[in-house]
């Protein structure tokens, strides 16, 4: 069955389960002690039984039997809530493991990994009956089976009418690893937490304009499990902890603006207390206040613009990161890989003083926690730092067991999203770094020296961004005295790669740390940086029409 048919057979807020575990390592005592504790395990216990059966038994009558086998459960367990408005909207909890079954037939230089064959789907039971879910993986394996012969009939008849200057293996050997370290678990009273979220949430009273105030939290534990016909066994757990408030309202102009900001952790200490929470949802409100009786950006500017650590690693994130993923190009396709960054190996991609690393193996960096280790992949190879970016030039992608043209084998970034989706490349913490850092001091003297000598009135500092690179925090910085002025409803023109290559021209000696925990969670890390010159412009927002009637009374009228 295919991921997203099993998906829709989940209630709504099942589906919703969109954080990733990550594997962590196992100590030396466990690495000794693996097979009893995997003999111990009855999800371990019945996808090994049931894979040493499909390996001596599956094989269908004039076709190939497969030539590799992997086995991967998630078993995700987690409470999710949310208030609006000072009350509690939702709070519900909800645990399901799914089984991702995939067969390879073939050889690891062309086999069925293709269409249909890139596995099958299953709910494996809660209860630990052996039995049972031993039953469920030998009807995914059945399944999966036969999908690939299928899948790899369907291949092989395609590629006949195509021609590859350099062709690629479709799969990559990997040494055998077993790691058994120990489950994880959602173990936490909801109370105190839902309180906090409606206390947060009740700060709309603060200002009768706020048209939606709402907060939310998400924790979920979750255990992975992995076999595969090679050897590799590995069992690992993480939790994941995320909340979030957020809030939104109409200038008098229509404009639409909102403000959102969150925690998204690895251990609940690390999470805020409730004055904590509550005081960053107060000023989250003021902020929106300020932002509404912003004036509007209404010209057209080019010139210098800096950009937060925050904003900047919004723009690595959406620029660089996504453009290293080490995609396999589509049948046919003469290309490296996928992305902007598909014909720039070995090229210069940022400049000269800065570089990039993806770091799987650490979880903190300069003080700031990060989201993206693990200790194995999720293709069963060990984790592997990746200088991706040196000097500006770009000298590696980060990939999988999925080869690309000169990059033969996994550097341990194989990953599967949540529910069990299939592993591919992703980001783990993306680290950039500059030779040359500036200090803050400096790095504003040097955005309004650039913009005297322009004879410019004033230039921008960019905080905080919005979906799809709007700004969302953007100040005029004026150069005659430095101060800066709050406005509203701009964005960029040219903020692109080349922009990153060509005009990128200083960057701070701060760090700020961005975790994103939706589909995988990864971190990114940045400094500030300051470019040359950028295109800013009026934004073209569609503006709703403001309410025909004010909200409700703060105060309860009879």
């Amino acid at each position: 069955m295919r991921l997203a048919a099993l998906i829709r057979k989940l209630p709504r807020f099942v589906s919703s389960l969109v954080f990733l575990s990550l594997l962590a390592p196992a100590t030396v005592a466990q690495q000794k002690d693996w097979q009893v504790l995997a003999g111990a395990d009855p999800v371990l216990q019945a996808m090994r039984s049931e894979l040493e059966r499909a390996k001596a038994e599956l094989k269908l009558d004039q076709m190939a039997a497969p030539y590799y086998i992997e086995y991967r459960v998630i078993d995700t367990d987690q409470y999710s809530a949310e208030a609006a408005f000072g009350a509690l909207r939702t709070g519900l909890r909800a645990r399901i493991r799914v089984l991702r079954v995939v067969v390879r037939v073939g050889d690891y230089k062309q086999d069925s990994y293709f269409g249909q064959g890139q596995g099958s789907v299953a709910f494996v039971p809660l209860d630990d009956d052996v039995l049972a879910m031993r039953h469920e993986l030998w009807l995914a394996t059945d399944q999966a089976y036969k999908a690939a012969t299928e899948s790899l009939i369907a291949k092989q008849s395609q590629l006949k009418q195509l021609t590859v200057d350099q062709p690629v293996d479709d799969f990559a050997h990997a040494d055998p690893v077993q790691s058994v370290a120990p489950l994880t678990r959602l173990d936490f009273d909801p109370q105190p937490w839902t309180r906090m979220l409606q206390d947060a949430s009740a700060l709309y009273k603060s200002d009768p304009q706020i048209d939606s105030f709402g907060s939310s939290l998400k924790f979920q534990a979750v255990n992975r499990y992995f076999v595969n016909s090679e050897g590799t066994v590995v069992r690992s757990g993480q939790n994941l902890y995320e909340m979030a408030v957020s809030c939104s309202t109409q200038a008098a102009d229509a404009m639409r603006l909102d403000r959102a900001n969150g925690f998204e952790v690895s251990s609940m200490k690390d999470l805020p207390s409730s004055k904590e929470f509550v005081e960053r949802a107060a000023k989250l409100a003021a902020s929106l206040k300020e932002l509404r009786d912003a004036p509007v950006v209404d010209e057209e500017y080019r010139g210098p613009v800096l950009f937060s650590a925050d904003a900047s690693a919004t723009v690595f994130a959406n620029m660089v990161g996504e453009n290293i993923l080490g995609y396999k190009p589509e049948l046919g396709k003469n290309a490296r890989t996928t992305g902007a960054f598909a014909s720039n190996y070995k090229t210069r991609v940022l400049p000269d003083f800065l570089s990039v690393v993806d770091d799987p193996t650490i979880s903190s960096y300069q003080g700031h926690s990060l989201l993206g280790h693990y200790g194995i992949d999720d293709e069963g190879v060990p984790a592997q730092r990746v200088a991706v970016i040196d000097k500006g030039n770009l000298v590696n992608y980060v990939i999988g067991r999925t080869p690309i043209r000169d990059f033969p084998a996994s550097n341990g970034h194989g990953r599967a999203r949540i529910p069990n989706y299939p592993a591919g490349p992703s980001l783990s913490n993306l680290i950039v770094s500059s030779a040359q850092p500036v200090s803050q001091q400096e790095l504003k003297k040097k955005l309004i020296d650039l913009c005297q000598q322009r004879d410019l009135a004033y230039c921008y500092y960019v905080e905080t961004f919005g979906p799809r690179l709007t700004p969302r925090l953007l100040y005029r910085v004026w150069t005659k005295d430095g101060h800066q002025e709050l406005v509203r409803g701009a964005s960029f023109g040219d903020l692109d790669t080349r922009a990153l290559r060509s005009d990128l021209i200083a960057a701070g000696d701060d760090v700020y740390a961005e975790n994103y925990v939706l589909n995988i969670p990864h971190s990114i890390a940045a400094p500030s940086i300051l470019f040359d010159e950028l295109e800013m412009k009026r934004s073209n927002i569609n503006k709703e029409k403001l309410p025909e009637y004010p909200a409700p009374a703060l105060v309860a009228t009879h």
